[in-house]
């Protein structure tokens, strides 16, 4: 067998395992779950509230937005924040030493946080549906358009998130990932339609993948009708595609380049080293 596919053969069971140990452990399943309920408490309150004149519910609005919003935002930070953990407690360490290793544990992470970009998801997604009205989930394709965007999104975030991860050796240091994120999320026409901002943040958001992901899910699930509150009147397909796709090239271009030079400088003596900083901070 080809020692590559035996390696992703390995990693994409070392993926399934931690996910399972994931949904089988409280503390891992209460910070997956959180979230998502909060949002659907969200939806609850906006279930009758309407954008502007529109007619159009604000729920239905922001039921694909949030959704996108956790695609991009789960699959960036999840995997940057599991980087920066396992290179500290010296997994990525042993994943160097073990022959093709880095192949089989960059495979078992992608496993893992497509996992917790999906459970989350769903969770959010099965009861928006009963929750608000407005969505056009009625034909097979918006349930591949949906699928199609999801799977788009996680492609464009994850490398990115890669990327990221690999710049921060301590992964106490990784909420200061979180907070600008959060501030491209809050821009992205998540919570409230992008045209309700000023023009200048409009182009901000448009670099991001989140505000692509989100008219992606948008123009999946919602009505004709409702793209009369987007930019330009337009569900911007193509763009989204381009956008994405640039991204999704670009870190995975990058991102193989950047772990391995991360790689490289991982030593028995760097992680004993981190190792050493975390006693001290804990006593």
């Amino acid at each position: 067998m080809n020692p590559i596919d035996t390696a992703v053969r390995a990693g994409t069971r070392r993926g399934l395992i931690e996910l399972r140990q994931m949904l089988t452990t409280p503390q891992d399943l209460w910070g997956m779950l959180f979230w998502p309920v909060a949002m659907i408490v969200v939806l609850f309150f906006m279930r009758d509230a309407k954008f502007q004149a529109s007619g159009l519910g604000l729920g239905s609005l922001a039921l694909p937005s949030i959704l996108g919003m956790f695609v991009a935002f789960n699959g960036m930070f999840g995997i940057a924040q599991a980087l920066t953990m396992e290179r500290e407690d010296g997994t990525l360490l042993r994943a160097k030493a073990t022959p093709n290793g880095m192949v089989g544990y960059l495979i078992g992470k992608i496993v893992t946080t497509a996992g917790s970009v999906v459970v989350p998801f769903l969770v959010i997604l099965i009861p928006g549906l009963f929750l608000v009205d407005g969505t056009a989930m009625d034909s097979v394709g918006s349930w591949l358009s949906l699928i199609g965007i999801v799977a788009l999104g996680m492609i464009a975030t994850m490398p990115a998130g890669a990327v990221l991860g690999s710049l921060f050796s301590n992964p106490r240091n990784i909420g200061f990932l979180a907070m600008p994120v959060m501030g491209i999320v809050t821009i992205s026409g998540i919570f409230y339609p992008i045209t309700s901002m000023p023009g200048w943040l409009q182009g901000i958001a448009q670099v991001f993948p989140i505000y692509w992901v989100g008219i992606g899910m948008r123009a999946a699930m919602l009505p004709g009708d409702a793209v009369a509150i987007e930019l330009g009147h337009s569900w911007r397909h193509l763009e989204t595609i381009a956008v994405l796709g640039v991204w999704a090239v670009a870190g995975l271009l990058l991102a193989p380049v950047v772990l391995r030079r991360m790689a490289r400088r991982e030593s028995g003596s760097s992680v004993a080293a981190r190792r050493e900083r975390a006693i001290q901070r804990a006593y």
